[in-house]
């Protein structure tokens, strides 16, 4: 390196080369998307679309623990369907409107902070393993359905089993296969930025964006314009943080 030539600001990649790694992230774009394409691709990439829920519904209860509030209850259904139930006493309209956009764009931050991690084999097998743990923290103290407690604890122990045991290839591979996975929900599920009401099993509520219209004076139209924004340059950030040579 030439004396005078500053340090690179990011890790290189590791575990894999970096053109295995970007291969990694193209084909599994390449995959996902042929799975929508293809007869019954729904049911096929049904896993998929529980985990951008389970994105999105974490990412309001630990939105608002991070804001002061309370993440009581969460409870998701085979239908791509959750709820977050939260005490948000004390909450003016701004910590209540970021606690709701905080679901709107977990799926893309998450998405970023997997990218991101995923440059490392380290960090590939830390992110799982924090993730890991994370969920069976979730799993004892606020997942309060069957559906809810079985998939959040499968998708737990799948995360600690290839942090501890998996090889550094095998980690960072999931770790980019999942990142893209949340990638494609942020499109996938855009219609649910531009929605008045949303339905679950239990009944119909006022959608995010409709809840956050009626904390401000914009039209929830606008609300879910600006959340697909920050979702569009958080992913933005985190595949050139890990295409990045």
């Amino acid at each position: 390196m030439n004396p005078r030539e500053a340090p690179p600001l990011l890790p290189p990649l590791d575990g894999v080369t970096g053109s295995q790694a970007r291969t990694v992230l193209l084909a599994s774009a390449a995959v996902t998307i042929l799975l929508y394409l293809l007869p019954y691709g729904e049911l096929l990439s049904r896993p998929f679309l529980l985990l951008s829920t389970l994105a999105h519904e974490m990412g309001h209860g630990l939105t608002a623990l991070l804001l002061g509030g309370r993440f009581q209850r969460f409870s998701m259904w085979s239908n791509g369907a959750g709820v977050t139930e939260m005490d948000l006493a004390g909450f003016g309209r701004i910590r209540q409107a970021l606690t709701i956009a905080g679901g709107l764009v977990g799926p893309a931050v998450a998405a970023a902070l997997f990218f991101t991690l995923g440059r490392t084999s380290r960090g590939a097998h830390m992110c799982l393993l924090v993730l890991g743990l994370l969920l069976v923290v979730a799993e004892i103290l606020v997942v309060r359905n069957v559906f809810g407690f079985v998939f959040v604890g499968v998708v737990a122990a799948a995360c600690l089993l290839v942090a501890l045991r998996g090889t550094p290839s095998v980690a960072q591979m999931c770790v980019v296969f999942v990142a893209v996975q949340l990638s494609l929900s942020v499109f996938s599920r855009a219609d649910y930025l531009f929605v008045r009401e949303a339905r679950n099993p239990t009944g119909v509520y006022s959608s995010d964006v409709q809840r956050i219209a009626e904390l401000f004076w914009l039209p929830y139209w606008i609300w879910g314009i600006l959340c697909g924004a920050l979702s569009l340059a958080a992913l933005a950030w985190g595949v050139r943080v890990f295409w990045k040579k």
